[in-house]
């Protein structure tokens, strides 16, 4: 599994450290991005499924929902910046991300990774992807899903 964090790209410096702000913005901007809520917690969604969450924003960490070998190739490559959530999300590959220590390339490119990781979830269930997703899939890929 290669990790999505960009080349050359480190956890970041004191003057580009990332915030809840930081998190939100990059997550919408990703193609059919939406922030929603689950039980409090604010979330963002493609398709209506949950990619990222600021459910522990308070702790100072933004979450990913990746698969469990995204997981340890991200903590594998910047154990200062990612950690698994405790417990069974995090075996199931959610991901905390140390915002106060992550760099805007590294927070892209694990967003990213989570959001596309959600879109083709959504694909191989048959959940009907919105206009803008399908879009942004032939974009990115360079062809039309099947």
């Amino acid at each position: 599994m290669v990790c999505l964090i960009p080349e050359g790209a480190t956890a970041g410096r004191d003057e580009d450290m990332m915030d809840a702000k930081d998190f939100r913005r990059i997550a919408l901007s990703l193609e059919g991005a939406e922030e929603g809520s689950h039980m409090g917690a604010v979330d963002f969604r493609v398709d209506g499924r949950i990619f990222a969450t600021l459910a522990s924003v308070k702790q100072g960490y933004g979450n990913l929902m990746l698969t469990p070998e995204q997981q340890a190739a991200f903590v594998e490559e910047l154990p200062e910046v990612f950690l698994p959530v405790h417990g069974g999300w995090g075996k199931g590959g959610a991901t905390h991300v140390r915002l106060a220590v992550v760099g805007e390339g590294v927070l892209e490119g694990a967003l990213g990774t989570a959001w596309k990781l959600r879109v083709e979830k959504n694909a191989k269930a048959g959940k009907k992807a919105s206009p803008r997703t399908k879009r942004m899939r032939t974009r990115k890929t360079g062809h039309k899903k099947r």
